[in-house]
């Protein structure tokens, strides 16, 4: 690997020291609310779509998109319509061993693949929290390949910071975050900080 990619991959045993937090909770969450609206719109309704969301950022934000997903889809019904809630599968993707920089981030055993329905001729949304390079994006689509050749793959993250190295640009963005090389972007249940690691 290139040197100029070894200084930007997240080095082994660092501490995340925040510098400012650019959207709270509260914020998060309306940011999800828009983007599964933007997911329903696009799509014509939730007939085929999967989320999945990357290890290990891109699970929680998943998870709770699912949850608005489910709730918009039975909104305006009555009767036995409002109680019958479509379920969007949902599930789980690790790519570390697609990466192109596989032994300089740790493989973590936690960070687990599950996919519970066949990909093929589906909608899949990949959901992460932060995109940078664009690398982790390519790994999950060759990872997705194992899975079925999904009818379309589209992308959603919370945090699009810049710096892109491959040609992959998301479908839906929480925030546009122009972002220094050299911080790093967290993105929690308590909001989105930016900061720098630091060696401990």
């Amino acid at each position: 690997m290139a040197e100029r990619e070894r200084s930007h991959t997240r080095p082994l045993g660092g501490v995340f020291v925040p510098h400012a937090q650019v959207l709270s909770g509260t914020d998060v969450q309306r940011a999800l609310t828009r983007m599964a609206h933007e997911i329903v719109e696009h799509n014509g309704g939730l007939e085929d779509v999967v989320l999945i969301g990357l290890q290990t950022g891109g699970v929680p934000l998943a998870r709770r998109m699912v949850k608005v997903l489910e709730r918009l889809d039975t909104d305006g019904g009555t009767g036995a319509q409002a109680r019958q809630r479509r379920t969007v599968p949902f599930g789980t993707l690790d790519v570390a061993f697609y990466r192109d920089d596989i032994g300089l981030r740790p493989v973590l055993p936690e960070a687990t693949t599950e996919i519970p329905v066949d990909l093929a001729g589906r909608v899949v949304v990949l959901v992460d929290d932060v995109l940078f390079t664009g690398r982790t994006v390519r790994a999950a689509l060759n990872a997705l390949s194992d899975y079925g050749r999904a009818r379309s793959v589209q992308l959603a993250v919370m945090v699009d910071r810049g710096h892109r190295e491959l040609p992959i640009r998301p479908d839906y963005v929480g925030k546009n975050l122009p972002t220094r090389r050299e911080e790093m972007v967290d993105v929690g249940e308590e909001g989105v900080t930016i900061g720098t690691l630091v060696d401990r």
